[in-house]
Formats: C-alpha cells, structure tokens, sequence
C-alpha cells in the first residue's frame, strides 16, 4: 500500500478502457484478453474494465429483482453539485466536487436527497444498464441480513457461533458470538496485509478460488473449508479487526439460520421488494457458495434505493420493507475504543457495527466501504444517500477518503442549507 502510494499512475482519463481495446473483437486479439487465470483482468488499468464485466470473468449466483415494474426514483438534478469545493484533507488547496470524481477514478455516482435524484453521473466503463462489482461493500450487504434476521427473531446476536454453525467448533469461531463476528471484535491469527504474499488472505483466496485448483494444491476447498481452519490469537470482544473471514464466517451463520443462501436471502428481504431495475449477482467459489465478504455485483441506482431504504429505517416508498430496529441496530455505532485499536488512526473517534463503518460525525453519518472506492455513504441528518462505484488503482480506501470524506460532508452542508 505504501509503495503503491508511491506510484505514478495513469489518470482517470488516460485509464479509460476504451483507449486500450480490451475483449473487442470476435474473437479479441489475442493482446487484447484479460484473463482470470493469471490475474491480469484484476490489475490496473484492466480493472477499469473487469470491474463492469466480472460475470464473463467467474461463475456467479443471481439475485433476482422478481418480475415486478422497477420502482420510480424522482429525480431533482441540481446542477450546483459539481462547483461545490471544499479543502482535502492536509490540503490548503480546495477542490471542486467534479475534480474530486475524476482524482478517484470514479465510475459511477449518484446522490439522493430526500429520496430525489439530485444527482447521477457515469465514466470509464459504466452505464446506467450496467452492474459493478462492490468488493467489501458487499460485507455490510451480509451485515445488514444479519441486522434484518435479528430482527425478525430467527438469529440471536449472543448466541456462539457454533450454535448456528457446529463445524466451526474446532477453529478461532468455536468461542465467539454472532455479536463479535458482526461486530468484527473477533481475535484472529489471520493477516489481511495485500502487500504481504505469504499473508492469510491468499491462502483464503485460493481456497475461493472458483477455477481449477493448481496440481499439487492441497489446501481447502471453498470458503467454508477454510473458515474451519482458521486460528484464535487473543481474546474476543476486545479489539475490532477488518477480516474478510469474518464477513463470509457471517454468510455462513445466516444462511444456516434462514435455510437459504446469501444471494437467495438477500433476494428474498430486499431485492425483489424494492422494485430494483435489475438483477444483482455474487461471484462464487468452486463449490457455489456466494462469496459473502466481498462478491457482490449490482447497478448503480438500486445500490441508491438500497441505500434510501437504510436511511429511512427499513421503510421505501411507504412500505416497511422489514423491521426499523435492524437499522436502529446498526445506528447505535460499535465499540470506539475498540476500533481505537484496529490501526486506522485516520478515521479517529469511528466505530463499526453490522459491518458497517460508523464516522460517529455530527451528521451522524455511516458507510458500506470497499476497497478501489466503493461507497453507499448515508448522512441521517442531511437526509442524503451518496453511492460511488469506482476502479482506484489503489486498493485501500485511504488513497482516496482525503478527497472523498471532506467532500460528502460538502454536498451534505450544502443540501441542508436548501
């Protein structure tokens, strides 16, 4: 991540997929496939690419919207937005909104106010027909479900871990409650470090792997082989520590809670209830389990309806879609001094609970967040959804909250002095 900081990269501009022809043709030129195999379709610049095309990349599960009409967003588009400025963090520079979309790499973006369009842009690879893939915002998709079934009375958040799922008696999950998983307060021997290549989260990788595993491999198979594998290291409850595991440890938990998979629950509770445009989809591992802590795929519009039904509560379009108390669950905010001690001394005084980022701010604002720039950003107070989709060549998301944190919170002032 440092050295990646480092880096000079292609701009927004130049990395625009059209400038390299990439899978054009019948067939493309052989110079112009990306391949999942070698890794190269998830590089950057290709990632501008395979970010909107991840489907024609790995097997995926569908998450039907149903065969009702799609459900109507009013729109209300200020054209003020984009001369917005506001300062960067450590910057004595301002900047204008539309600059900071294209200092992200920005794909997509759209904001509500009230529940109106005020505002909807699309770059790069992305149309208003296409879906994007969310990477880790897909957690707070799982948290949310968690959220949602508590509510409904068919999960207990203090319950072990084991209750729901006994095969995970003999690894770190065996003395952990559901609330620690949700919560991400479990003590893990488990390193997410990118950098590292002898880091945990390869080998979790390959076990998710959904093509042919190499000759020779002998490591689990799927997501939930290795779940079962993973070791304690300290004492759970006591620090919060961002862990993919944790996210698809949840899947695995609801899932054998409902009876039904991820893709299909989430289906079930939201998707075909809220008259979503179209069809959603998880990238899979071998053995068809959707990959619950970062596969999901979706379109730009009904990420925002997702996000209008989080901000009001559970309700959308006058409907109470599920419970309010799954998302006052979620408002109370995690542990801060738990958070204090996960090593992310740039979001100070935040917290996380359900898998969701808590700002704590005065706005009360909280986000879904995944790596390369995904956002569903919701101020409570600004009544103000923000959904970015994008394809940073820098993974981790402080590459870009000093130009995309102070910048929500410009949009939110501004809304609110209308």
């Amino acid at each position: 991540m440092a050295a990646q900081n480092h880096q000079k990269f292609l701009s927004a501009k130049e990395s625009e997929p059209i400038n390299f022809g990439w899978m054009q043709g019948f067939p493309p030129e052989k110079d112009k496939v990306l391949h999942t195999w070698d890794g190269s379709f998830f590089e950057f610049p290709a990632i501008r690419w395979s970010v909107v095309h991840m489907r024609e990349m790995l097997p995926t599960q569908n998450v039907s919207r149903g065969l009702n009409a799609p459900s109507e967003l009013p729109y209300k588009l200020d054209k003020n937005i984009d001369s917005l400025t506001f300062l960067p963090w450590n910057s004595k520079t301002p900047m204008t909104w539309e600059k900071s979309l294209w200092e992200n790499y920005t794909d997509g973006m759209i904001i509500l106010h009230k529940g109106n369009v005020v505002y909807e842009r699309y770059f790069s690879e992305l149309t208003d027909c296409d879906v994007h893939a969310v990477m880790s915002l897909t957690k707070s998709f799982t948290g949310s479900l968690a959220s949602i079934l508590a509510a409904e009375g068919i999960l207990d958040p203090n319950k072990l871990v084991t209750f729901y799922v006994p095969e995970l008696k003999n690894s770190a999950y065996g003395d952990a409650t559901v609330r620690q998983v949700m919560d991400m307060t479990t003590a893990l021997k488990y390193s997410e470090d990118y950098a590292d290549p002898n880091a945990d989260i390869w080998e979790f990788s390959a076990a998710g792997n959904p093509l042919p595993k190499p000759k020779g491999y002998d490591g689990p198979n799927g997501y939930y082989e290795y779940l079962q594998t993973v070791k304690k290291q300290g004492t759970h409850g006591e620090a919060f520590g961002y862990k993919t595991v944790n996210a698809d440890a949840l899947g695995w938990i609801i899932s054998k809670a409902s009876g039904k998979s991820v893709s299909d629950l989430l289906s079930e509770k939201i998707w075909r209830k809220l008259g979503m445009e179209q069809d959603a989809y998880y990238q899979v591992d071998g053995l068809g389990t959707p990959f619950a802590g970062g596969g999901f795929n979706a379109g730009l519009r009904d990420l925002a309806r997702f996000g209008e039904l989080i901000r009001n509560q559970g309700k959308f379009n006058g409907q109470q879609i599920f419970p309010a108390e799954a998302v006052k669950d979620i408002e109370k905010g995690g542990s801060k001094e738990a958070f204090a001690k996960s090593g992310h001394p740039e979001l100070k005084g935040w917290s996380y609970r359900n898998m969701w980022w808590m700002t704590e701010n005065k706005d009360g604002a909280f986000a879904a967040r995944g790596v390369h720039g995904q956002t569903i950003y919701i101020d409570p107070k600004a009544e103000m959804v923000i959904v970015r989709l994008a394809s940073h060549p820098i993974a981790g998301n402080a590459a870009n909250d000093p130009t995309s944190l102070p910048a929500y919170q410009a949009v939110a002032d501004y809304l609110m002095k209308k």
